[in-house]
């Protein structure tokens, strides 16, 4: 039965990406806003709720480890894993606007996350700040997500009532699919004998990047790669931004468990994206570029391996 559970699990996740991915991009169009704008913000919002919940629950719980960890380690697995993978299957496009403004901004808020959260932490006052910054991304994001000529040439999208129906019921697909696969995959993970360590570092570490993961991939392979880069770019700053800075606003959020590989490492995979769009082809994340980030993603977790 766990194994049959774990299967249903995958099958709410790879329905919930296909419905999100649809109706989220008949939203772009009805918007008259960019596909990127829209996994930016709207499904980068969604995608990254299970991170929101584990963050707050942990803040209020007075367990910053918990906020902090989950954050950094969702960050690392949304660029090396899910971006690595999604270019192998197939290269991710970027516009020049990606390399000149949404990737830079990406590396400005993971450095002033490092920055504030490797002296002090993050403080309730920095936490307020982080939230300021979040809301005037948003605005900004907004203001300048105009469509290209090719999504405005599109199929005519969806009713916005169906639209939008899609995009909740995608969600609520992912959310429940998600909970549902990482439940069974610890049982089956237990069954087998794994350790509780090794469980944590991979099934339930990974386990809130999920949505994430199916949605960026889906999103690729039906020829939507800017609203796949747009969702991993913009959970990134959501967890960042929002997630942390409403932790912090609820308990000063310290970052004794990070490490200089963990800062290091995610640091590294944003500069990675920053590095691709002016090596290779620049307008898109290649193979090799891909199959790069994943070694590097598989080099970390033997570190956090063979160091449990």
């Amino acid at each position: 039965m766990t194994i049959i559970w774990l299967l249903v699990g995958l099958g709410f996740i790879v329905l919930g990406a296909d419905w999100l991915v649809e109706g989220a991009s008949s939203i772009a169009r009805r918007a008259g806003v960019s596909e990127f704008v829209i996994g930016l913000t709207i499904v980068g919002f969604g995608t990254s709720c299970p991170e929101l919940v584990v963050s707050l629950t942990g803040a209020m719980e007075g367990n910053a480890d918990v906020a902090v960890g989950n954050v950094l380690g969702s960050n690392i697995f949304n660029v090396l894993f899910i971006l690595g993978l999604t270019a192998l299957f197939c290269p991710v496009s970027m516009t020049a606007d990606n390399r000149k403004r949404d990737i830079p901004e990406t590396l400005l808020v993971t450095l002033l996350f490092l920055g504030f959260g490797m002296v002090n932490g993050l403080s309730r006052l920095e936490g307020a700040v982080f939230l300021l910054a979040f809301a005037l991304y948003i605005f900004a994001s907004f203001r300048r997500g105009k469509p290209s000529g090719e999504e405005s040439a599109q199929s005519k999208p969806r009713k916005l009532g169906l639209a939008i129906l899609l995009v909740l019921a995608g969600l609520g697909g992912l959310v429940f699919g998600g909970n549902l696969f990482v439940d069974s995959a610890t049982d089956l993970a237990r069954m087998l004998g794994v350790s509780d360590k090794f469980i944590a570092v991979t099934v339930l570490a990974g386990g809130t990047s999920l949505p994430e993961l199916a949605t960026s991939l889906v999103a690729a392979l039906k020829g939507r790669d800017q609203l796949a880069l747009g969702n991993i770019l913009g959970s990134n700053v959501f967890n960042i931004l929002l997630i942390l800075g409403s932790s912090a606003l609820i308990t000063p959020l310290s970052f004794a468990s990070v490490t200089h590989v963990d800062a290091l490492v995610l640091l590294l995979s944003v500069t990675l994206l920053l590095l691709w769009a002016y090596t290779g082809r620049k307008e898109r994340i290649d193979r090799w570029e891909g199959a790069i980030m994943l070694l590097l993603f598989g080099a970390y977790y033997y570190y956090l391996f063979i160091n449990l």
